[in-house]
């Protein structure tokens, strides 16, 4: 399984870990079915999502923009096009590889007063 993930600056692994595990419990899944978490290369070096692939054992893919853009998804965001580039990272990202789309993009509740850090989607296949 792929799990795309979307992120502000300066998110913690443990939001992205919380929503990791909360969407791979919806599509039935473990940690360990998960090969990758990917994301727009922008946020390629945001600490918290190094730290989070690091302990699911599992690389962190990048891809630029133009990629995610060009990936169709359910759920696009003018206001992620604006900010990132793409309508879309979480779901563009878990789907970039190929696959289906099991969990739609997820939105983390925040953490204490920094309001909603992590957005994540699952796709399994490739």
């Amino acid at each position: 399984m792929i799990v795309g993930v979307g992120a502000r600056a300066g998110v913690t692994s443990a939001e992205v870990l919380g929503l990791v595990r909360a969407v791979l419990a919806e599509a039935g899944a473990a940690p360990a079915d998960v090969v990758a978490l990917a994301t727009v290369d922008t946020k390629g070096r945001e600490p918290g999502l190094l730290a989070a692939a690091e302990a699911l054992g599992v690389p962190l893919v990048a891809y630029p923009a133009g990629v995610l853009a060009a990936v169709p998804v359910p759920h696009p965001s003018e206001r992620v096009r604006r900010a990132a580039g793409t309508p879309s990272v979480a779901e563009a990202a878990a789907l970039a590889g190929g696959g289906r789309l099991v969990v739609a993009k997820r939105v983390s509740g925040g953490e204490a007063g920094r309001g909603r850090g992590v957005t994540c989607a699952v796709a399994r296949g490739g």
